[in-house]
């Protein structure tokens, strides 16, 4: 117990707070661990609250303004990165491995977008860049792909990685909750910001998943080139109608590499068999499904976001870091291997069993209409059911599965079955995972 290792955080939010307060109140059992005291040096943060909050539990910790100047502290071995965000994260985190300086970070959307650059620049400079709760808060993801699974070949990946959006389809199942009445439930529990943009539309695990496709397939992947939708669309019918059919609608991530080489990365919501264990992730909760060449399948699930939950995979970065260089050991700098630019299979390609729901006028000939057309385009349906009861006099919803499809054919006949006077609103589309 000779060293200590010196932390400085930068970014005192929400997970950031969860994180002084690790490493306040589990300071002895954490330096058992290590081996050496884990002393929290320095916090920044431009709002003067909240380094309040940090100095009424320990006021000997150092508190400034400005997150540059933690990087330049000869009292600072590890810089916690927690600001958000990517430019200003991006400079932060150059800056910290110039000095050579460890970095800790759980920015997910920094990782996606300069994720190469900035482990090659850790690499070069000796630097530890880890990264745990950049993907599903305190699920070691992460960690199993990159090391308990680093002797087995990823076949596929696929989870629920984003809580905000599991708390909204798991309000609408379990309560009957409109969409929006969810979003607010969801808000006002903590588990939506007050945008929620990014969440709802999918796009917060398209960050992950770009992280997640680096490690199992060396995929160098922009979250902008990975397939994304939104829960926004989901009904309360939709999620009657897959309970009926024996599904549960589930936000998933899905990666896949595929017998032609090529990537299947895609998110959007996705009607689960009841007998899948993911159907049973409910809630806030996160989970990731891993599929490997010789283990087969490994289950991990857990809280996604949080304080705490977050906060304790920060700490258990900053600790595996911390023993590294207590052992003197070779830094290890996790760089995501990469194959180049992969191909990804267009939306259009993909061939899956899908979920339609027809809002259409209530009149003969209508069924045959959608069955013609589909029929055209080589769709066949394997399940239907009608429903004249839509609060539309005149109307009815016909919700069908169908036999595996490829799906730029059935978006054709969709597109022919929409543009038809028998159509009141777009036919909904939900793919099936299975």
């Amino acid at each position: 117990m000779e060293r200590e290792i010196r932390v400085g955080l930068c970014g005192c939010g929400v997970i950031g707070e969860g994180v002084v307060t690790t490493l306040l109140q589990h300071a002895d059992i954490i330096g058992k661990r290590v081996g050496a005291p884990l002393r929290l040096a320095a916090v920044a943060d431009k709002d003067s609250a909240r380094l309040d909050i940090v100095r009424a539990q320990d006021p000997s910790i150092s508190l400034i303004d400005d997150a540059f100047e933690i990087v330049t502290r000869d009292d600072v071995d590890v810089v916690v990165e927690l600001i958000g965000g990517v430019e200003v994260a991006d400079r932060l985190v150059r800056a910290a491995l110039d000095a050579k300086k460890h970095v800790v970070t759980a920015n997910k959307a920094l990782l996606a977008d300069r994720g190469g650059a900035l482990f090659a620049l850790a690499e070069a400079n000796g630097c530890d860049l880890y990264f745990e709760a950049a993907v599903a808060g305190s699920i070691p993801a992460i960690r199993v792909i990159r090391e308990s699974l680093a002797a087995d070949r990823i076949l596929s990946v696929r989870g629920i990685i984003n809580g905000t959006s599991n708390y909204i389809l798991s309000s609408m199942a379990n309560d009957g909750a409109a969409f929006d009445d969810a979003l607010k439930a969801a808000q006002q529990a903590g588990f939506a910001e007050a945008n929620p943009t990014l969440d709802i539309t999918g796009g917060d695990a398209g960050h992950k998943l770009a992280i997640l496709a680096a490690l199992a397939f060396g995929a160098r992947v922009r979250p902008g080139e990975i397939p994304t939708e939104g829960i926004e669309n989901v009904d309360p019918r939709d999620i009657q109608y897959a309970r009926n059919f024996g599904y549960v609608i589930r936000p998933l991530a899905v990666a896949e590499r595929l017998e032609t080489g090529a990537l299947d990365l895609r998110v959007h919501p996705a009607l689960v068999p009841v007998r899948d264990p993911l159907a049973h992730v409910d809630g806030a909760l996160n989970a990731v499904a891993i599929q490997g060449a010789m283990v087969g399948p490994s289950f991990l699930a857990g809280l996604g976001a949080g304080a705490a939950p977050t906060a304790v995979s920060v700490v258990g970065d900053i600790i595996d870091i911390a023993k590294n260089a207590l052992a003197g050991a070779p830094v290890r700098t996790w760089s995501l291997p990469s194959d180049g630019a992969p191909e990804i299979q267009a939306i259009a390609d993909l061939s899956s069993r899908y979920y339609l729901r027809f809002s259409v006028r209530d009149e003969s000939g209508v069924l045959a209409t959608l069955s013609g057309k589909l029929g055209n385009s080589g769709i066949s349906i394997e399940k239907m059911v009608q429903d004249a009861a839509t609060g539309d006099a005149g109307a009815a919803s016909i919700a069908m599965l169908t036999h595996h499809a490829r799906e730029g054919d059935l978006r054709d006949s969709l597109h022919a079955i929409d543009n038809t006077h028998l159509t009141t609103a777009p036919t909904h589309l939900i793919r099936i995972v299975e």
